[in-house]
């Protein structure tokens, strides 16, 4: 089968496609036929070696599958061949085949393709950790969405509109910002072009009740003093490829809030808490309140080009490779 191998953290040209043997599954393992995986942003950092996470090399990168079960070890009993599962792997998702412990694996709901499914995990659970868990989003309240063009932006625009919350997008083009608007954000700003702070207070009539900020760099300040009284401000990554230092008499005006969000840590540490959370999610999927857009779909042989252009801030939405 084929896979995607990081041989050396370093520069993206180190990561090659090579061919190995099909796995077989071992006790309270499946394995499953990987019909798309997702790229996250931190995929690429990690090849990088700029992530707090390094990995030995060679590995397989990747952490989001959606497939199909071929076949199941021993004690195995909650799944079968043929199901439609989703599972986060932890490493090991660009590949055609990849063997996953049974009590990481989701079945895929009707309503959702492959694509999305390898695209849902990681950015909802992630939204919805921050929004719904940490912020407490409330019924009516304002949420600014920085970087709502991308895989985190856009699952926090649909978890806000769930939430009951008015969802003002903010993003770097035209194209990001119409994304962000199709899924129901009712107004949307060009923070390379406009004045975030001034357009922001102004659209939520006085000020933002919560900030979703994967982005970081030069918008987190601005960001929080958006915020009206007691906002709360949701610090999840740094996109932009610097921590910002912000002034802490922000923070005391108006007591605001600022809330760290590590939903990846939390889930390692709280599995049956996370799996329930997942769970809501899907159903929610199910049933309707959540819409997750159809990812671009790209060859296992694109995964150094799309981490790249991850990294460069340069996709809209989510991506996943087809194998």
């Amino acid at each position: 089968m084929r896979v995607v191998v990081c041989r050396e953290l370093g520069p993206l040209e180190g990561v090659v496609v090579e061919e190995r043997p099909e796995p077989s599954p071992g006790p309270g393992q499946a394995v499953v036929a990987v019909r798309a995986a997702g790229v996250n942003y931190v995929d690429g950092l990690i090849c990088q070696g700029r992530y707090q996470m390094k990995p030995p090399t060679p590995y397989v990168p990747g952490g989001e599958i959606a497939g199909e079960v071929l076949a199941v070890g021993e004690g195995v009993g909650g799944v079968a061949v043929g199901d439609r599962v989703l599972a986060m792997t932890g490493f090991g998702a660009f590949a055609e085949q990849v063997v996953v412990a049974e009590a990481s694996l989701q079945r895929l709901p009707s309503a959702m393709s492959y694509g999305q499914g390898a695209a849902f995990v990681q950015s909802y659970s992630t939204a919805w950790f921050a929004l719904a868990e940490r912020a407490r989003l409330g019924e009516g309240e304002w949420l600014l969405v920085l970087g709502a063009g991308g895989g985190i932006g856009l699952a926090s625009v649909d978890v806000g509109i769930a939430l009951g919350a008015n969802v003002i997008a903010a993003a770097s083009s035209t194209a990001k910002l119409d994304a962000a608007r199709a899924l129901g954000a009712v107004a949307g700003i060009d923070y390379e072009t406009e004045d975030l702070k001034t357009k922001a207070r102004q659209l939520s009539g006085g000020g933002v009740d919560v900030v979703m900020d994967p982005v970081g760099g030069a918008h987190s300040e601005p960001a929080l003093r958006a915020m009206g009284r007691f906002g709360r401000h949701c610090v999840v990554g740094f996109a932009a490829g610097t921590i910002p230092s912000v002034p802490l008499n922000q923070v005391l005006l108006n007591n605001r809030t600022v809330v760290g969000v590590d939903w990846g840590a939390w889930a390692f540490s709280d599995a049956v808490a996370n799996r329930a959370l997942l769970e809501r999610l899907l159903a929610m999927v199910d049933d309707g309140r959540l819409h997750p857009p159809a990812p671009a779909e790209r060859p296992l042989d694109d995964a150094v080009a799309v981490m790249g252009e991850l990294l460069e801030r340069a996709v809209t939405g989510k991506v996943v490779l087809v194998p």
